[in-house]
């Protein structure tokens, strides 16, 4: 049994795998070190055989990871890198180091999970898009401010009273609040649409919109091309890079 992390920039997601699609996927924040939920949970956990991991929420978490995997079962965290090349999968960086191993996994399950093109949108605290064609040649992508990032920045650069808020089933907003809400989903969501149609024009085809990440549910009304919400694509991507792998992926 090997234990999957996706370790964000905000949320900690983790599940377990026997080589087959990710179990039940529990979230948490970690706020650059190891939740106390997570403590918790792992304390009642059967020993894995390995311990595999994303991580693009920085070296202070991955550090305590390290050291919580270390003393409850005596394994190192095995943390996955970007690869240029991944079976058909070519990234279009030049330096994949610089190409986050988060969207490179959400795109090595993308190719494994979708037959055709596709437009990955990961709607985390920075929200990214990155366009696929079937053959597995990546051609690039966006990002954006998350939801919550784009609201912050907002706020506290305006004179715009904090109103919790979310948008209505209206095309547009007759409130502060709800406009700030609507409009930070409309714009990620808008650019989905232009990507999707400039993706569709290039391969004469549908495409596939896959969107994963903690915002993703909250997407959905806005769109207004066909979706599909992965939730756990990175995750799935963590399972498709072990399969074949000696430990030691880093």
């Amino acid at each position: 049994m090997m234990l999957l992390l996706d370790i964000g920039n905000t949320n900690l997601r983790w599940a377990l795998s026997d080589g087959g699609p990710p179990g039940e996927v529990r979230v948490l924040r970690h706020g650059g070190a190891v939740p106390l939920d997570l403590l918790a949970d792992w304390e009642r956990l059967a020993a894995p055989e390995r311990v595999v991991a994303s991580n693009v929420g920085g070296a202070s978490v991955a550090a305590a990871i390290g050291r919580t995997t270390q003393a409850y079962w005596g394994l190192d965290v095995e943390f996955v890198r970007t690869r240029p090349h991944f079976g058909a999968l070519r990234i279009a960086y030049a330096d994949p180091e610089r190409f986050g191993v988060d969207r490179w996994l959400a795109l090595v399950a993308a190719h494994r999970l979708v037959p055709d093109a596709a437009l990955v949108v990961d709607a985390g605290t920075a929200a990214t898009f990155d366009l696929l064609f079937a053959d597995g040649r990546h051609l690039g992508g966006l990002i954006l401010p998350g939801v919550e990032m784009m609201r912050a920045s907002l706020l506290a650069g305006t004179r715009i009273p904090r109103i919790e808020s979310e948008p209505t089933d209206e095309p547009w907003a007759i409130d502060t609040g709800p406009a700030v809400a609507a409009g930070s989903l409309q714009a990620l969501a808008a650019l989905a649409s232009r990507l999707y149609d400039r993706m569709e024009q290039r391969v004469q085809a549908q495409p596939s919109l896959v969107l994963t990440g903690g915002d993703a549910e909250r997407l959905i009304p806005a769109m207004d091309r066909p979706c599909r919400v992965i939730p756990d694509l990175v995750l799935r991507g963590l399972v498709e890079v072990t399969r074949g792998d000696a430990p030691g992926i880093g």
